[in-house]
């Protein structure tokens, strides 16, 4: 029994491990092409609702979960996904015109993400309020809005341009663009902001009505706009938690 109750610790191994293997692999990128780190973090996020599933299946909580599944997720969904940003956002900084770009300082905030990501985990471990929705942006969700843009950029070029959706690859190549996006998202990270969960605690629609409607939304977007959706998700999720923040 004792070695059932480590399944939840195996997976949160699991999910540490493809964030060390996607820091690992933008390191080794040579051709740019981070699509391999970005899938990473998207498996990663998968362990790591697979890990809080078992734990609650085999009831098999303890605090060394608890703070093995932070150093995880700082890991997969702080560091990971700021270094994968930090390697976009060097690339304009060569033939960039703007001093800062030059001097390579812009490419540095995206150290911001790692940074709040800590700030939010350690938040979360401390608050109490947090057992059944959110106060902040949670890490994975901000995780995977940005392991989607080299996705974007480097699996859908031909898609967009077929379905006159060039806008997409525009808007996540432009540098100053990301720059605002990840100053942004990391204040999110720490802030205040009421954002809710995906547990239902019953499968009443009354009781998980802006679930069900995000569930709803997200299988749309995913149709309309496959990997393109995963930044519309996130966005979908900001909104319908401030629509509906008097039930969060």
């Amino acid at each position: 029994m004792k070695v059932v109750k480590q399944i939840p610790n195996a997976l949160t191994s699991l999910n540490l491990t493809c964030g060390l293997v996607s820091i690992v692999l933008v390191m080794e990128a040579k051709d740019g092409n981070l699509t391999g780190p970005a899938l990473l973090i998207f498996l990663a996020a998968i362990f790591d609702y697979l890990d809080g599933t078992a734990a609650r299946l085999l009831a098999a909580y303890s605090d060394l979960g608890k703070q093995l599944d932070s150093l995880a997720d700082l890991i997969s969904f702080g560091v990971a996904p700021g270094i994968i940003m930090f390697r976009i956002l060097s690339n304009p900084a060569l033939t960039s015109s703007n001093i800062l770009e030059r001097m390579h300082i812009i490419p540095y905030l995206a150290l911001l993400i790692p940074i709040c990501s800590a700030f939010r985990l350690a938040k979360f471990n401390i608050d109490p309020r947090q057992e059944v929705n959110f106060i902040g942006l949670p890490t994975p969700a901000n995780a995977i809005f940005f392991a989607s843009i080299p996705l974007i950029l480097c699996l859908q070029p031909n898609i967009f341009t077929i379905i006159k959706l060039t806008f997409f690859l525009n808007f996540f190549s432009n540098a100053r663009i990301l720059t605002i996006l990840v100053v942004f998202f990391s204040y999110l990270l720490i802030s205040d902001f009421h954002l809710f969960s995906m547990k239902f605690k019953n499968w009443n629609f009354a009781d998980n009505r802006v679930r069900y409607l995000f569930l709803g939304t997200t299988m749309v977007l995913l149709i309309f706009f496959s990997l393109s959706a995963i930044p519309l998700i996130i966005l979908t999720y900001l909104l319908l938690s401030m629509g509906f923040q008097k039930q969060i």
